[in-house]
């Protein structure tokens, strides 16, 4: 099965979401522009709610994803500087392209 990262899946949820309350809303007589308007602030507070799981997944892939970096330019600095014995990668990615693709 292939791995979607929580960034995608969240992403698609809240679009989802917001497609999904503007068909409901549809169906009432009032302005387009409103029914836009309701559709978005409806949907962003069930997203609150109801994609807790995947939003709480993207804040730790993108905080995994920072320390990744982090630690990759304190190696590359102290590299640089020419220090004997520069710190290795503790957490050496095999595909740096695709990070959040293994998960």
């Amino acid at each position: 099965m292939v791995q979607v990262s929580a960034a995608v899946k969240y992403t698609l949820g809240r679009i989802g979401l917001f497609v999904a309350v503007l068909a409901a809303l549809w169906l009432i007589d009032m302005n387009v522009f409103l029914k836009l308007m309701l559709a978005l602030v409806f949907s962003a507070a069930l997203s609150f709610f109801l994609l807790r799981g995947w939003r709480d997944e993207m804040a730790g892939e993108m905080a995994d994803a920072a320390e990744r970096r982090r630690t990759e330019k304190e190696r590359l600095r102290s590299a640089l500087a020419g220090e004997d014995h520069p710190t290795p990668n503790p957490n050496p990615d095999p595909n740096p392209q695709a990070p959040d693709s293994q998960r």
